[in-house]
């Protein structure tokens, strides 16, 4: 386990459990589970809480789990969020406890999120605040939106917060260093599934087709215009085709293409434009060759946006506990995309990194079959969260 540099900052009941908090983390490891199946998980997260005295509720987003605590008669109520769910994808870490589960693995760290989350609700169970205290463990934030469905299950209408919080762990970056920035941090991402409908046919009268592969081919050229030339060269947008399927044997014209997109921006209004660049495109291009374009455009997850008085407050909470070289020096928003968007659509709020390392293991990408949690940053991260919300819960006007 790396040894944390800032060792004698760190809360020191965090500390005193520490190795029960990894002994947790590693067990999360090796039992990942998809999303929306996270059963054993959820099971084991209400299990915990409700043995340290929070009110436990359970089904929101199906697997969710959300915790809750109350101490004095303070009115603020503060929401921190922990994702749950793992990748299908198989592990090659070679860890002794490594995924026991083959095909699925915790290639993303929210082993260590959630591990992180409970370190901190067993600290907070004893430690002073005045308000309402609402831990949030979400399903299925890889890809089917978790969080939006935990919203649309009434989230913040029955656990109403005045602020709410996460954190991702970061590769390429030392070890406990924290990012974030107000505003936009990460990019929405939108899939789209654009379908080539053209005339099959032999490949020896090609006169008598219309090469559905062709005209697919001639759309992916097209549509690297959409960010050249229609999006302000001053905003973030990114347009990947990342599949091209059509077509079966060497001989035969297909008849039918089918295009995979992943779309990408800072802004709703560049979000917006891209949608109607790309459906205009896949259509026109299709009719000019004789073929025709039938889109499903996935409105997926929203840009990432921190509020900037929660952003300000965050910074200042670490600011003040570990200084200014706990930052990371010029950090820069995010092409990759969270569903932790949908929450901060409803509640102010702030969105963090937190640094993995630098080094093989913490160094390498996430999504990745060699990708585990940095165990040095476990108690780095459950720290914060406790200074977070001894700042926000206390009596003393909220400084943002």
């Amino acid at each position: 386990m790396t040894k944390h540099p800032t060792t004698s900052a760190l809360v020191p009941g965090i500390l005193h459990h520490l190795q029960e908090s990894v002994a947790l983390r590693h067990h999360i490891h090796a039992h990942p589970e998809l999303a929306f199946e996270e059963h054993a998980t959820s099971e084991l997260v209400a299990g915990k809480l409700a043995e340290w005295g929070y009110a436990v509720h359970r089904g929101l987003g199906g697997t969710g789990v959300v915790g809750t605590l109350k101490k004095g008669n303070g009115p603020r109520r503060l929401g921190l969020r922990a994702d749950m769910d793992a990748l299908p994808i198989h592990e090659e870490t070679g860890l002794p406890y490594a995924s026991q589960h083959g095909g699925t693995m915790h290639a993303c760290g929210h082993d260590g999120h959630t591990a992180s989350l409970l370190a901190a609700a067993r600290e907070l169970k004893d430690t002073d605040f005045d308000g309402t205290l609402h831990l949030i463990f979400q399903p299925a934030e890889e890809g089917l939106g978790g969080a939006r469905k935990m919203v649309e299950d009434g989230l913040f209408e029955r656990f109403p917060c005045d602020g709410v919080f996460a954190f991702h762990n970061m590769p390429g970056y030392p070890v406990g260093k924290f990012g974030t920035l107000p505003g936009a941090f990460m990019a929405s991402s939108d899939t789209i599934i654009i379908k080539i409908i053209g005339h099959g046919g032999h490949g020896s009268m090609p006169h008598i087709t219309v090469d559905a592969i062709l005209v697919a081919s001639y759309l992916v050229v097209a549509l690297q215009s959409v960010v050249a030339r229609n999006v302000d060269p001053r905003q973030m947008a990114v347009v990947t085709v990342g599949a091209l399927h059509g077509g079966n044997a060497p001989n035969v014209i297909a008849e039918t293409a089918e295009l995979r997109l992943s779309v990408r921006a800072y802004s709703p209004e560049v979000r917006a434009l891209l949608r109607q660049r790309i459906i205009e495109l896949a259509q026109t291009q299709a009719q000019a060759m004789g073929a025709r374009a039938e889109v499903d455009y996935q409105w997926r997850y929203p840009p990432l946006r921190n509020d900037p008085g929660m952003t300000a407050f965050a910074e200042g909470v670490v600011r003040d506990w570990l200084g200014p070289e706990a930052f990371i020096e010029n950090v820069q928003p995010l092409t990759g995309s969270e569903d932790f968007s949908f929450m901060l659509e409803q509640c102010p709020g702030c969105y963090l990194i937190i640094g993995n390392g630098e080094g093989e293991s913490g160094g390498c990408m996430v999504h990745n079959p060699r990708y585990d949690f940095n165990d040095g940053i476990l108690p780095l991260a459950a720290s914060y969260w406790v200074k977070l919300t001894q700042r926000f819960l206390s009596d003393a006007p909220l400084e943002v």
